[in-house]
């Protein structure tokens, strides 16, 4: 395992705490955007679940590295969904989960190396 891989998951993981966080605090911001894309407030904590999911399985994967693969894989799903949902909307609002994504990708690409 490489030392980029491991830089990669942990602060992924620790981004998507952080973003998870704000889904469960009802950061203003957070709900104004979900309210752009039609999404409803009550998806916030299962949003907010899924994010902690996979931030462990990130940080599990670095014991484990078929999970961090698995939890790579999930997160780049969620963050594509993400951004379909943001431009379905004609949200112009796509730069974090675009950047989340192709961060993903790259966790993804260095687990499947290691």
């Amino acid at each position: 395992m490489s030392t980029a891989h491991v830089v990669v998951n942990v602060l992924l993981a620790a981004a998507l705490i952080s973003s998870a966080i704000t889904n469960f605090v009802r950061y203003q911001r957070v709900l104004d955007i979900m309210a752009k894309v039609h999404v409803p407030e009550s998806w916030l904590n299962p949003l907010g679940i899924v994010k902690i999911a996979g931030a462990l399985g990130l940080l599990v994967g670095l014991r484990v590295p078929r999970v961090g693969i698995a939890a790579a894989a999930g997160v780049v799903l969620f963050f594509a969904c993400a951004l379909f949902v943001h431009l379905r909307a004609r949200d112009d609002h796509v730069v974090p989960a675009t950047a989340f994504g192709l961060v993903a990708a790259l966790a993804l690409a260095l687990g499947l190396a290691a």
